[in-house]
């Protein structure tokens, strides 16, 4: 997991969802991938997919429940997981959750 991102632009307008308890900015590479760079606040969240996509856990606790599971799992500093394209998943936030979530487009 890198630290910083370099030579990348920024969208100024945030993503905001669910009343403002969900924001991110979106950060695009000079090769055209996206990333998104959020705040989550503890509460319970379903989002849809488009692309496949990666988060990453940078700060906070985070239950979620994955397409096609049963059980819901636990995520903490440092840890990832994988979205599939055209989905949908659960979170249930347990404490402000700082994130980073890349953007596959296969």
């Amino acid at each position: 997991m890198v630290d910083t991102f370099e030579n990348v632009a920024i969208v100024k307008k945030a993503n905001i969802y669910f009343d403002g308890k969900v924001t991110s900015r979106t950060v695009i590479f000079t090769d055209g991938t996206k990333k998104t760079l959020g705040i989550m606040l503890p509460g319970e969240y379903k989002f849809g997919t488009k692309d496949k996509e990666i988060m990453e856990i940078l700060e906070g606790k985070v239950e979620v429940l994955l397409p096609g599971k049963k059980e819901w799992q636990t995520f903490i500093d440092g840890d990832n997981f994988e979205v599939s394209a055209d989905s949908e998943f659960q979170l249930k936030v347990m404490t402000p959750l700082d994130y980073c979530c890349s953007y596959i487009d296969e």
